[in-house]
Parts: structure tokens; sequence; C-alpha cells
């Protein structure tokens, strides 16, 4: 706080404003476009920004990466895949000499791309019609770990599948499936899936047997 002035909820608000200006537009009542993002992650979440949602907290411009790409000249234009009535709709980062490439924030260099991710870029391969693709995570300090991949028709049957699921899902009103993952525990959704989170206060051993500073 400097003054009257709280800069914290200034910078706060910026990002959500930033973020939001960003976010991919999606339209929760038109079941049969059925975006890449939200079958690449849990579905549940998915289902639930839809018909009931909360808003995410953004920590950080981090977070804004692949949406600030994909503005800039060499963003690429959302694109759909038809299966049969459904439509799957997709967006790459950036596209360069045939290749598809996606940016994505990282707290530290990774030995192995996120599973979501893989699922990602093999799907935008296939929507653009593309044989290579690159994950590229940029750390804070600006490290940099890239992962190649060539497209596989499996792991794009998989993710049709799942939009398959999705859609129907959200037709009938029924929730998904949980899916525990590691990102359960910044989801805004927790609380829906599993126990109410509580704030305690840690406390040493020797508090627990009586033994901390006497007065």
């Amino acid at each position: 706080m400097m003054g009257d002035r709280d800069f914290r909820t200034t910078i706060q608000n910026a990002i959500k404003s930033i973020g939001n200006e960003l976010e991919i537009d999606i339209d929760s009542k038109d079941f049969e476009t059925i975006h890449l993002q939200e079958v690449v992650r849990c579905m549940r979440r998915s289902y639930y920004d839809r018909v009931e949602p909360l808003e995410i907290e953004r920590r950080g411009f981090n977070e804004l990466l692949s949406g600030l790409l994909r503005k800039l000249e060499y963003g690429s234009n959302p694109k759909d895949f038809d299966i049969n009535e459904i439509k799957l709709r997709g967006q790459a980062d950036m596209m360069v000499d045939d290749a598809i490439l996606l940016f994505r924030s990282a707290t530290e260099e990774l030995e192995n791309p996120h599973a979501s991710d893989v699922l990602y870029l093999n799907a935008c391969m296939w929507i653009y019609d593309k044989e290579d693709g690159m994950i590229v995570y940029i750390t804070g300090d600006r490290k940099e770990s890239t992962f190649s991949l060539t497209r596989n028709k499996k792991m794009f049957e998989d993710t049709i599948r799942r939009v398959r699921v999705l859609n129907n899902l959200l037709k009938e009103q029924k929730t998904p499936i949980l899916e525990p993952s590691a990102e359960c525990t910044e989801c805004q959704y927790y609380e829906r899936c599993f126990t109410k989170r509580k704030n305690t206060k840690q406390t040493s051993l020797a508090e627990m047997l009586g033994l901390g500073k006497q007065d």
C-alpha cells in the first residue's frame, strides 16, 4: 500500500482485464462446437466452466503467454475440424515453416512435456494438417525446455472420443467423471469434487508435546 492507493489490487485488476481480453471465447450454449482446450484437460472442469462457472484467480502475466503470442503476426487463426455434426475448434500459438508451435510458462526446466500439452499439440497438427510440432516451455528466468512431436493418429482418435463424450454430457446435463490430477489443487472447482480446503496453522513437534518456550 502506497498512500491511499492499493497497488496490489490495481495490478490484479490489470492481469484480470488482460486475461479476459486474451481468453478464448467459448459460447457456453453451443454444445456442437467443442474447443480443443476443453477436452485435453479435465472435462469436469470444462463442464463447470460452461454450466456453472467460477472465476479463476490469475497470479501473473506468465499465465497469459499463449494468448499474447496468438495476437502477434505469427499467431494462427482458429480452425475447425468436423466430426459429423460436431466441430472441434483449435488454435495454435504460432505456425512457422509448416510447423505448429505452442508456448507455455513453467516454474522450472522440464524433463518431459505435460500430457495435456502433448494432446493439444497433436490435435492441432491434425486440425491444421501439419506433420511436425513443438512445445516450448519458458520459465520466469528465461530458461527454455523444448520438445518436438510428430503427429499421432491414435492419440488424435482418443481426443475425438473425448469431444463426443463432452458433447453428450453437455446435452444431457450430466457431470463428467472425476479425473484427478496434479492440477486439482489449483482448480477453482476443487471443493465441488473433494472436501473443503482448510487453512491450518503449522505446529511444530515441540509445541505438540508441550516443549515450547516457557515464560
